[in-house]
């Protein structure tokens, strides 16, 4: 395997932050780059090496203890807590260099490499062994495996969009990073502007006049909502699909499930999604809605035509403090 040698070099703390920072950008890309038999036998020897590290840390002098701390922090990082903190940086759990404390990690590796040897031997890796692996590195719930939606047939034009602040209702509001919108307690007491949606709704930023797009929505914490494409010259009064350059799919509540197309509505027989899997074809004109699990489920599909540009678009029932939606 290329690059084993580099790890062979350099302090038993630096090869251990460099082999559990490695372990974790293969898990995260389990189902993308290569086969789970391949991450396999490349966790299988990158383990093997973390093994034989802190093999070696058990006969290093005391004096090295504190400045492994961190270190070894990475490894055996809290999979219990909620709290959720980025990759690039991690939340170091403090432990002491105590021959006790390297004897549990050493177990805890040896374990993973038994998994992994086991693994091997079949064709494909379960599902739930990859989870199991990725838990005792210490990856974040949302990276443990990817989620089998963004693993589709649609994942190479995947995106995630933001809201549009100049579109913005003054009854919505929208988290920091611009992809959850909240129905709000009370009025926001945002700028008067022409491009701000009179209505609970909002467009994202992003506008698409060409090309495939594809993005997804989670509705479960809404109860009433719309998903869809507009151009950003619709009529601020105007909902989601009534007008003649918006199209959508909007749940308004049992049997109240329907799509909206140049102004004609047609009833949806389907149970509400919890995500939505929008995909724009721009090249054929036509847009997709897919409930979307383990995959996608087809909802509705319609033909799209339009001289400007399309952003992704969505309504939210104005009259329910707290309702959400969020782009994944």
């Amino acid at each position: 395997m290329q690059g084993s040698a580099a790890y062979k070099n350099g302090n038993p703390r630096q090869r251990v932050v460099r082999l559990s920072w490695k372990t974790r950008g293969i898990l995260a890309k389990v189902t993308v780059q290569k086969s789970t038999t391949q991450v396999v036998q490349e966790l299988t020897e990158l383990v093997g090496q973390l093994v034989d590290i802190v093999k070696s840390l058990q006969t290093q002098r005391p004096s090295l203890a504190s400045g492994l701390d961190n270190a070894l922090g990475i490894l055996h990082m809290d999979s219990s807590s909620e709290e959720e903190y980025p990759l690039d940086s991690p939340k170091l759990v403090t432990f002491s260099a105590s021959q006790k404390k390297i004897q549990e990690i050493l177990r805890d590796l040896e374990k993973i490499q038994e998994t992994l040897q086991g693994s091997v031997t079949g064709n494909e890796a379960p599902k739930k062994q990859v989870e199991e692996m990725a838990s005792s590195v210490g990856l974040l719930p949302d990276q443990r495996y990817p989620v089998s939606r963004k693993a589709s047939q649609f994942s190479l034009w995947a995106i995630s969009p933001t809201f549009d602040l100049r579109s913005l209702s003054c009854n919505l509001e929208v988290s920091n990073n611009c992809r959850m919108v909240t129905v709000s307690r009370a009025l926001q007491p945002y700028h008067w502007s022409s491009e701000r949606f009179s209505i609970s709704q909002v467009l994202c930023s992003q506008a698409f006049s060409s090309g495939q797009k594809y993005w997804e929505v989670d509705t479960r914490n809404c109860s009433h909502w719309a998903v869809g494409v507009a151009s950003w010259g619709m009529k601020r009064d105007k909902m989601l699909g009534r007008t003649m350059d918006s199209w959508c799919i909007e749940w308004r509540g049992p049997s109240q499930f329907s799509a909206w197309a140049m102004m004609k509505k047609t009833d949806l027989s389907s149970g509400p999604p919890e995500v939505v899997g929008v995909w724009l074809d721009l090249e054929l004109g036509k847009l997709a809605f897919y409930s979307v699990a383990d995959q996608e489920r087809p909802l509705y599909e319609c033909e799209v035509s339009s001289s400007s540009p399309l952003h992704p678009a969505f309504w939210l029932y104005g009259l329910t403090p707290g309702n959400y939606l969020e782009i994944l």
